[in-house]
């Protein structure tokens, strides 16, 4: 291939060689990790807050018509726009796991909410009939019922919080991260590098999002064994 052409589309093979020098460097491993890192936080930050916020809101209408204009905003503001304006108040070391988590809350808490408001009024009202303690309907009757609404939340969010999170990395300049390589590949014409960075991203992305969809279904087989 000819070189110019190199600097425009590097081959599938010149994009394994560079995978394989950077898996021999230690920086690579703990760019890795410190992206890895701070988009989980930012993940769980948004999952925890998102998850209260809904059955917060569902539990009284006045929290949701608060929080509906904040929610309709982040989902409507680009992403980019929320980076640039966060830049001005935190560090970037901070900044990919701010914008994981709002790109991860209103998904939450929007298919969270709905689920919520969807449950069985019957089933409920059987529940206080008999009874039954708040927390074990929590237990054997929310959570069973906000399973698909949840898996959802969190494959949609996943997704989001990766491709946000390492935008913010790149924007940001974010020391010793997966987004400062990407950037620092862009600045050298380095396709190849780009090409194998972007790989590392997807892969990571894929890894996690099925790891923590295992786990949630794994925790969610134990709870109907009980």
């Amino acid at each position: 291939m000819l070189p110019y052409v190199n600097v425009l589309l590097a081959s599938p093979w010149d994009v394994v060689k560079k995978l394989w020098e950077l898996c021999a460097q230690s920086e690579f491993w703990l760019s890795l990790w410190r992206t890895f890192w701070r988009i989980a936080v930012g993940f769980f930050a948004g999952l925890t807050f998102g998850g209260l916020c809904a059955f917060v809101s569902a539990r009284w209408r006045l929290a949701e018509n608060l929080l509906k204009p904040y929610v309709f905003t982040i989902k409507s503001v680009p992403v980019a726009s929320f980076i640039v304006i966060a830049l001005v108040m935190m560090s970037s070391r901070e900044l990919s796991v701010f914008i994981s988590f709002l790109m991860v809350f209103p998904v939450v808490y929007g298919n969270l909410l709905q689920g919520i408001k969807s449950r069985d009024v019957q089933l409920k009202e059987m529940a206080e009939v008999f009874g039954i303690k708040p927390a074990k309907r929590f237990v054997f009757i929310t959570l069973p019922h906000l399973k698909p609404h949840l898996i959802s939340a969190c494959s949609t969010a996943l997704g989001l919080a990766w491709k946000a999170g390492v935008a913010a990395e790149v924007i940001g300049i974010s020391g010793g991260t997966i987004g400062e390589a990407l950037y620092m590949a862009k600045v050298h014409f380095d396709t190849a590098e780009l090409f194998a960075w972007t790989a590392v991203i997807v892969v990571l992305s894929i890894g996690f999002e099925k790891l923590f969809l295992l786990v949630l279904k794994y925790l969610y087989g134990g709870l109907e064994r009980l």
